[in-house]
């Protein structure tokens, strides 16, 4: 059986097989985890907000709270933990808008969308292959991520259990 490390808000856990990681409540934040299946490595990151522009050393002190900041603390910490760069795969699943507010339409408060949108960029800058993701909607999840199966396992209340 699995080990299973729970990754919080903000929070940055890599692992080696054979373990899992799991995220809770993933709404507009983003669940990231990046793999390398020949070192049998991986990580997750619980993204909160798309950019840390304005954070200043809050940035620096939880980096996994902002994209800009959690993509590349990713990528070292797993290559740290023995990934090679150039085989880590990406997964990801959130970005949800939560509330229907007045204006929530609007691209400043449609955070879910940013968070998602940034996350994807920023891997395409980085090179690493975005395997394949479960974004949008208005609903949370759940994610747990197996070294053993590789797959990524997203629970959304009210739609059931799917494996990307």
């Amino acid at each position: 059986m699995e080990k299973a490390h729970h990754v919080g808000m903000a929070d940055l856990i890599v692992v080696s097989s054979p373990e899992m990681l799991m995220t809770l409540g993933l709404g507009s934040c983003i669940g990231l985890v990046l793999y390398d299946q020949t070192a049998k490595v991986a990580g997750m990151v619980h993204i909160m907000l798309p950019d840390s522009r304005g954070a200043g050393a809050k940035a620096a002190e939880k980096p996994g709270k902002f994209a800009d900041t959690a993509v590349p603390a990713l990528i070292n910490a797993v290559c740290a933990k023995g990934a090679l760069r150039t085989r880590l795969k990406a997964k990801l699943a959130g970005g949800s808008q939560m509330f229907a507010l007045p204006g929530a339409e609007t691209d400043f408060l449609a955070v879910g969308s940013r968070n998602a949108k940034e996350t994807v960029d920023l891997l395409k800058k980085t090179g690493i292959p975005l395997v394949n993701s479960d974004v949008g909607g208005n609903k949370g999840r759940t994610v747990e991520f197996s070294t053993v199966t590789w797959m990524l396992t997203v629970k959304v209340l009210g739609k059931g259990k799917t494996e990307i």
